[in-house]
């Protein structure tokens, strides 16, 4: 892995996001848009205090996860990754390089929505806010992170969107925003343990909840970057190398 390649790579992608004002406002601050309007509509500090740590969660990786899937997409389906690929620049390189330009877009919408939250809407936070942030972001990298993998497995824009419904939706409906995962009947509960949403939203509440950093919850982070790697190792197969 060559950190100068992967800082090129980074620093061509953030440009081609900063040329498209749209894609930016989408990812920074729709997120924090859709949580003030949660507010409203709860009308309740107290519904707000139990719900939104999880939103927190929710909302960045389903906005990067749709961005990434489609941006990245668009760059296969216009020949750049192939033209990428006759260069000497490394799989894990270029896939790095995706990482850092969308993930910088990631903490950004993240600290806009987290600072939000705590500061006007009177989220109340017992732990860290910035090991909030920090789950926050492994959140939006995860989706990132997927985003990147079903680009490869898409043929259109549109097909990209789609995957939506079978990748995103259902670790939201069963990440525990609904129903405590406990509660769930064995089938749903069981599927629920292997969706890495769930450890990602485990994290958040624990962190809201308590100002102990637990054994708990440095696995539940720990998975979700785990997940993230797989992700993106799994996005690098799918890059095949071609010759000039």
């Amino acid at each position: 892995m060559s950190p100068r390649l992967t800082l090129a790579t980074a620093r061509r992608v953030a440009n081609q996001l900063r040329r498209d004002p749209r894609t930016v406002a989408l990812m920074v601050l729709l997120p924090t848009m859709l949580i003030i309007l949660f507010r409203y509509v709860l009308n309740s500090q107290r519904a707000f205090d139990a719900v939104i740590p999880s939103l927190l969660c929710i909302f960045p990786f389903n906005i990067m996860f749709v961005v990434t899937s489609v941006a990245t997409l668009r760059e296969r389906t216009t020949g750049t990754l192939e033209r990428l690929m006759t260069l000497p620049i490394g799989k894990i390189d270029l896939l790095a390089g995706y990482a850092l330009a969308f993930g910088l877009f990631g903490v950004i919408e993240v600290g806009v929505a987290t600072t939000v939250c705590i500061t006007w809407l009177g989220l109340s936070v017992q732990g860290s806010a910035a090991l909030l942030v920090l789950i926050a972001v492994l959140d939006a990298l995860l989706g990132m992170a997927l985003g990147l993998l079903v680009s490869a497995f898409a043929r259109t824009e549109f097909q990209a969107v789609q995957f939506m419904p079978l990748f995103a939706f259902p670790q939201v409906l069963l990440c525990g925003l609904f129903e405590p995962r406990d509660h769930m009947i064995g089938v749903l509960s069981g599927l629920s343990d292997i969706m890495p949403l769930s450890y990602a939203v485990d994290a958040i509440k624990l962190v809201t909840s308590s100002t102990q950093v637990s054994a708990e919850l440095v696995r539940d982070m720990g998975i979700v970057f785990g997940c993230i790697l797989i992700a993106l190792l799994g996005g690098a197969a799918t890059l095949p190398r071609r010759t000039p």
